[in-house]
């Protein structure tokens, strides 16, 4: 029997800290939340729980460790949630309101064992700003998500914080849809002495070919003379440490990570002991992680490449003000249980060396020639923090001096149009949260599931569409006129809404406006900050918020079902009106009215690809109701299968005989058999073998046999061949798969 029982969150946790503290010790997991809140009285702000059935067997094993134990410790996360599990647990298990509370920035034995020195009791401060964050999520979710359903076709729900979120990607999007992009002709030349070069135009770019044209061909006679050089020394700064919200901006560049997967890699790494606790406001790294990343610097890389610098929080009253995000041991470079964790944690460790290391030395050269070209060129003189973190990148130019005559290699004016607002990517929209104070660490990945989770915003698929793009050249006849293509508008991977965000969106801007207010949002956060300080009651906090949003709702609750038709006229055939709306499923083309007023059933089309309600066209519209009616025949297959193409809810897909191969970078209204040929043969080349609910399957990864429902596969060995299997032992191998592990539940947040 352990004199000791710690209590933790999660069961990785759990592990590593039990190899730490020694057999005097044992550590149990609360997974999570061990209670769930049901229900808030609205007069009086008090929350009712209730014990998480899921929870029931953990919290007995709990009670029964408890009355054994000579000594209790809680040591669940040390932000506003963690310290609520705590409190959950002095309440479910019983335990005195002087029970040890013990917090630290990372799983390793010098952290546990000052912990353990240094115990103090559940601050009922920070419990108390996370139940209002927590009592302020259900009042707004219950009432704002009823009203949504109610007055806005295919909306799901609405939250306080994901609110103001969709309605960046919204207004970003409008910004797209109105923006002009114009054109200018961006003219450069390529140059000669002792070495080639190029230099662009830096004055009056030509606005139409005919101008372009005319200035290459007056340059072209001229002779070019360099009018200036100028060469000075600059440095490139090194990063500061990670916070949680600079973590998933730059997993989300660098790596590709959306901030789900960043959190889940992190606390993955967290727990296992690798790196510090990875919810946190701060910049700060202590003195002994200095000392050892100096260290470091000095054995690999020498003593030149070190510079100790020290980093301030600019929000002294940070909740998760503790550690920045950092290995826990700079001498293990690599670490990690699986890709995503390993990658993590190079980013991790790179970034936090790279911060104690030298700034680099850059020579930037400008080369001023006459006729307004300027050449610029960069080389790096010392590498610095750029060894390990970021590419040092050399645009070396000719040694060239004041006066010198140039030759003229060729001209070009390429036509280059302005480019499009970005849309947000998580990344970038983390970083504009984190920018106007909305959400906190915890909170981002959350965010970036609910809008997307709801519908109300996708990541793009698209590689851009093509345009023509004029350029000139001349050398030394006369100047040359071609044609290129080249993509333009690729959104793949960056964050678009769909007709029912941007329709939500809409409605709460109109009738809500404080929830989708920037300052409004981010002061509530203050006012959290408050609470925790013990500066802010909580109860007059919330009454505050809910009076003014509960008047909101009942006013609300009076306007009309908001559905943004748009009236795009009438058919030249049948006079009849067209529509272009939003429905539970998103936009469509509505010809007709509806049946109820005009006793006939109106005809309806798909918008448009990259179009929405405000933005198609009539024309368009009636290109979209000439469109054949799904599902539609094709042809035939070669073994006589009758191939049709249809629409189903998880996208476009062929039908083939009795299987069903999606479409995805296929039109089912325009597609013609030859297209859908290939898709229909590279399925039946990966059938080994067919009989019905059981099949076995030649897949990306190797063979594997599939069985009935969802799910239901198992990987054919390799030594086995998939050829000789019959479906007896197919049948066996399927009732002895290996059972696949059962995640521990995730805790909840909000």
């Amino acid at each position: 029997m352990a004199k000791n029982l710690v209590i933790v969150e999660s069961p990785a946790k759990a592990h590593t800290i039990e190899k730490y503290l020694g057999s005097d010790f044992k550590v149990l997991a609360s997974v999570g939340h061990i209670r769930k809140d049901t229900k808030v009285d609205k007069a009086t702000f008090d929350v009712t729980y209730e014990i998480d059935p899921g929870h029931k067997s953990i919290i007995a094993e709990l009670k029964k460790e408890a009355k054994t134990a000579e000594k209790i410790w809680l040591a669940t996360d040390e932000d506003r949630e963690g310290e609520s599990i705590s409190w959950h647990l002095c309440e479910v298990l019983k335990l005195p309101k002087d029970t040890a509370r013990i917090t630290f920035h990372e799983i390793t034995k010098p952290a546990l064992e000052n912990a353990i020195k240094n115990p103090r009791t559940v601050d009922m401060d920070m419990v108390s700003s996370q139940q209002a964050r927590q009592t302020l999520d259900m009042l707004v979710g219950y009432d704002l998500s009823d009203m949504v359903r109610k007055k806005v076709p295919g909306a799901v729900s609405a939250g306080r914080v994901q609110s103001p979120a969709l309605r960046l990607i919204v207004e970003r999007e409008k910004e797209i849809e109105k923006f002009d992009s114009k054109f200018t002709f961006k003219v450069s030349g390529k140059f000669y002495k002792d070495g080639e070069f190029v230099a662009n135009l830096e004055k009056d770019s030509p606005s139409d070919e005919e101008e372009a044209k005319g200035l290459l061909e007056k340059l072209a006679k001229s002779e070019f003379f360099i009018e200036d050089v100028d060469e000075t020394e600059g440095t490139k700064a090194n990063p500061a440490p990670f916070t949680t919200a600079a973590l998933q901006i730059e997993a989300n560049s660098k790596l590709g990570f959306s901030s789900r997967t960043t959190m889940t890699a992190a606390q993955g790494l967290y727990q296992a002991g690798l790196i510090t606790y990875h919810r946190t406001d701060s910049l700060n790294l202590s003195s002994q992680a200095i000392g050892a990343i100096s260290k470091y610097i000095e054995t690999e890389f020498g003593k030149n490449y070190l510079k100790v610098r020290h980093f301030k929080t600019k929000d002294a009253s940070a909740q998760e003000a503790h550690e920045a995000i950092r290995p826990t041991d700079v001498f293990r470079t690599s670490a990690g249980k699986n890709d995503y964790e390993k990658r993590l944690y190079n980013l991790i460790w790179s970034r936090t060396v790279a911060t104690q290391m030298a700034n680099a030395k850059v020579a930037k050269t400008t080369i001023k020639l006459s006729h307004d070209f300027v050449a610029k060129g960069e080389v790096v003189i010392f590498d610095g923090f750029l060894r390990v973190y970021g590419k040092a990148k050399d645009l070396e130019l000719p040694k060239v001096k004041k006066g010198d005559k140039v030759d003229l290699l060729e001209l070009s004016a390429k036509q280059t149009f302005a480019k499009l607002p970005a849309r947000y990517t998580e990344g970038s929209l983390v970083k504009k949260l984190e920018e106007l104070g909305i959400g906190r660490p915890s909170t981002y990945a959350s965010i970036m599931t609910a809008i997307q989770a709801r519908g109300y915003v996708v990541k793009g698929e698209s590689e851009g569409e093509e345009r023509e793009i004029v350029e000139l050249r001349v050398a030394t006849g006369p100047v040359e006129r071609r044609v290129i293509k080249e993509k333009f508008g690729a959104n793949k991977g960056k964050l678009v809404p769909t007709p029912i965000g941007e329709l939500v969106s809409g409605f709460l801007t109109d009738n809500f406006k404080n929830i989708v207010d920037y300052k409004f949002t981010a002061n509530i956060e203050k006012d959290l900050d408050l609470v925790a300080e013990a500066k802010l009651e909580r109860v007059k906090m919330l009454r505050d918020f809910y009076g003014p949003f509960r008047d909101t709702v009942l006013v609300a609750n009076g306007v009309e079902r908001y559905n943004n038709a748009r009236l795009l006229g009438h058919d030249p055939e049948t006079g009849k009106a067209i529509y272009a709306k939003v429905g539970k499923n998103g936009g469509f083309i509505q010809l007709g009215d509806n049946e109820k007023e005009s006793n006939e059933k109106p005809r309806f089309a798909p918008l448009p690809k990259r179009k929405s309600v405000k933005t198609v066209t009539l024309e368009q519209a009636l290109k979209q109701l000439a469109l054949p009616a799904l599902p539609r025949l094709l042809g035939k297959a070669p073994d006589g299968a009758e191939l049709i193409a249809a629409n189903g809810p998880f996208g476009p897909y062929l039908k083939g005989g009795k299987y069903n191969i999606p479409m995805k970078d296929l039109d089912p209204y325009t597609v013609m058999l030859e297209e859908a040929l290939p898709l229909y043969q590279k399925k039946i080349d990966s059938m080994i073998a067919d009989w019905g609910e059981i099949q076995i399957i030649n897949g990306a990864y190797g063979p594997y046999v599939k069985g009935p429902g969802r799910r239901n596969n198992v990987k054919i060995p390799k030594e086995t061949d998939p050829k000789k299997i019959t479906l007896e032992e197919a049948k066996k191998m399927l009732e002895n798969k290996p059972k696949t592990k059962r995640r521990a539940p995730r805790r909840k947040k909000k």
